[in-house]
């Protein structure tokens, strides 16, 4: 018999530990990502920008999606996902700015993160995993994009009252679309 009993063959297709092991970070740092998003509407619902509230819980709602896409991705490759302790998000902000500034920093790190499950994918020679990333990583151009177009216009606009209150009612309009998984 070639290539060993069928168990063999399947624990072969598994995810290696090391890349186990990455993936689950990856789960933890969007679950964080997504209780972020969650403190910092909290503390636009505290300042009264409810639309600016509504753009960050939206956010969450996405992060959660995201962390579910490798919840479920480590599972179809037979392996278990080991969930973490969330680390506390920071609670406190002196301006829009300053959030969204934090915001975009948040991403690029997140872009890092995701290149470097992109990078070890490619050292594992783990086709699929890579195929599967390829999708955060568009993400991750959109993600950094929009963050980046607010912390733009906050800039422009300074601490101008109207012109805040302008773009919170914008934001304010943004929609959660969830994304067939499967």
């Amino acid at each position: 018999m070639t290539g060993g009993s069928a168990i063999e063959r399947w624990r072969d297709k598994m995810l290696s530990e090391r890349m186990l092991e990455a993936l689950n970070k990856q789960v933890n740092a969007e679950l964080y990502s997504a209780y972020l998003y969650l403190s910092m509407g909290a503390y636009f619902e505290s300042v009264n920008l409810k639309g600016f509230a509504n753009w960050m819980r939206i956010q969450a709602q996405e992060e959660l999606m995201h962390a579910m896409k490798f919840f479920d991705y480590i599972n179809e490759r037979g392996r278990r996902v080991k969930l973490e302790a969330i680390e506390k998000p920071p609670t406190e902000w002196n301006s829009p700015l300053d959030v969204f500034e934090a915001t975009y920093k948040h991403e690029v790190n997140v872009t890092n993160m995701i290149n470097n499950l992109v990078n070890m994918a490619i050292e594992e020679k783990d086709h699929a995993t890579y195929n599967m990333l390829q999708w955060f990583v568009a993400e991750q151009v959109e993600e950094e994009a929009s963050a980046d177009e607010i912390r733009q216009q906050l800039k422009f606009i300074g601490e101008e009252g109207r012109g805040i209150l302008m773009l919170d009612r914008e934001l304010g309009q943004r929609t959660f679309t969830a994304e067939v998984t499967k």
